[in-house]
């Protein structure tokens, strides 16, 4: 397990819950949810290989369908194991709780313990950096971005114990920080107005978007869906 994993869990109060494989009770709703997805909304649209269906024109309108799919079935539908639809149980839930910009960059930052040499200089991947005179022989943390070795945080204790000053620095970044994928060529045009497309959806979705307070007051009534499919 990556020490950096555990720290960005433990400092927004985030369980960390690993599965046996072969053994998802409890802890499958991702793949139970795309298992739903597959038998009662993508098994409705046609595909190449002959399958009946809806023929559909463009993402814009599989978007579009998909949208209408989950907010008039999906989040209606009575759950058997909560007895609530998905939509009823977030509209009586608690607010929940989104944690500030300074505590997520907090959370993401990687940390070290180092002991404060007789010059009041620690050392990290073979850079040195000088701390506070009075911390000299204490084991202190070393609070940093990966990607930026050049500030550093110093923690005593605990309590915020100022800055750690370059002093001789060699190496930028942390030896396990690299981009998430690696550079790739600039793929050729698809010869179709793509932007155009994402602007349009986008736009389509701002018209369409959804009054979910109002979705909480009585409605009239509507054909039911629901008993299409069972779950």
């Amino acid at each position: 397990m990556d020490s950096w994993l555990l720290r960005a869990c433990a400092k927004p109060g985030v369980k960390l819950v690993h599965s046996t494989p072969g053994r998802p009770q409890g802890r499958g709703k991702i793949e139970r949810f795309f298992r739903t997805v597959n038998s009662e909304f993508v098994v409705e649209i046609a595909s190449g290989d002959g399958q009946a269906g809806r023929q559909l024109d463009s993402l814009l309108e599989m978007n579009r369908l998909f949208t209408a799919w989950t907010e008039n079935v999906y989040h209606r539908r009575v759950h058997s194991e909560t007895g609530a639809a998905p939509l009823a149980r977030w509209m009586n839930g608690h607010p929940l709780q989104v944690p500030n910009p300074a505590d997520l960059a907090e959370a993401f930052r990687w940390s070290k313990r180092r002991t404060v040499s007789k010059t009041a200089l620690v050392s990290l991947h073979g850079n040195r950096y000088r701390v506070a005179p009075l911390l000299v022989g204490q084991r202190v943390e070393l609070v940093f971005d990966p990607f930026d070795l050049s500030f550093l945080r110093v923690r005593a204790n605990g309590q915020d114990a100022g800055t750690a000053l370059p002093f001789q620095v060699s190496r930028h970044s942390h030896p396990k920080a690299r981009p998430e994928t690696p550079a790739e060529e600039p793929r050729p045009t698809t010869g179709i107005d793509y932007l155009g497309l994402i602007d349009t959806a986008h736009k389509n979705e701002l018209a369409d978007k959804v009054n979910y307070a109002a979705l909480g007051e009585p409605m009239p009534p509507t054909v039911d869906l629901t008993d299409l499919t069972g779950e």
